[in-house]
């Protein structure tokens, strides 16, 4: 309901400015055929050099229209930079990163590139946070050790449909890799690097109390013996030159 009240705002607004335009160009003068000479004149500016703004303006009506994107959603860009958004106007959209930078992102962008709506529909996520113990390692004790360190952290969910998960990912080069799966609080959601560091700092102080080992990088050099065998022949001189 809010959002619709902001887009109705928004419309509104750009309405009342243009209706005032053209209420004082008249109020100055200008006749309805004048203007459409220059709407005219416009019109072969924008064929020449403003698609962009254009552009930009059409895909600001669309973002309004379509509601692909809310103030309050916390979104990312194809480029990968994220944030919440704080306001949407026709021509971009203002979004605040975690680090309270505020970022104006051309309108064109949310609709000509990929963008992942952190929170459109459902506010809570799941977050899948790696990791690597050393091989050996007493494979149950793990997945008891992180979820000991997923239960730890106050914002994490543990109901019956958000349960926390460990899935044996793989076989590395230098370790056993795991990984997390954790439902965490809507109010973390927007804070995906706090998130990630929170499990971590937890995972491995569990890791390290039940003395499982999370290794260095490191190669295995295996080295065969060779049934040929090398001699050197001191007799051997070289041939006399000329």
């Amino acid at each position: 309901m809010a959002h619709q009240l902001y887009t109705v705002n928004r419309i509104v607004y750009y309405f009342l400015i243009m209706m005032g335009a053209i209420g004082a160009l008249s109020v100055l003068g200008f006749q309805l055929d004048k203007l459409v000479i220059i709407g005219s004149a416009l019109g072969i500016g924008i064929g020449l050099g403003l698609q962009s703004i254009v552009n930009n303006f059409v895909s600001g009506i669309i973002i309004l229209l379509e509601k692909s994107i809310k103030v309050g959603d916390f979104i990312e860009l194809e480029s990968g930079l994220m944030g919440e958004v704080q306001e949407i106007k026709l021509r971009s959209t203002l979004i605040r990163t975690a680090d309270n930078v505020d970022i104006l992102i051309p309108s064109s962008e949310f609709i000509s590139g990929h963008l992942i709506n952190w929170t459109m529909e459902e506010n809570i996520r799941r977050f899948r946070i790696p990791l690597g113990v050393a091989y050996g390692s007493n494979k149950t004790l793990v997945r008891d050790c992180v979820l000991k360190a997923a239960a730890s952290v106050s914002y994490t969910l543990n109901d019956e449909k958000h349960k926390p998960v460990v899935w044996m990912s793989g076989f590395g080069d230098s370790s056993l890799n795991f990984m997390l799966g954790v439902w965490v609080e809507p109010a973390a959601v927007k804070r995906p690097t706090q998130v990630t560091s929170d499990y971590l700092w937890a995972i491995d102080d569990a890791l390290r109390e039940a003395g499982i080992e999370i290794p260095f990088p490191q190669r295995d050099l295996h080295l065969r013996s060779s049934a040929i065998s090398f001699t050197h022949d001191t007799d051997t001189k070289p041939p006399a030159s000329n």
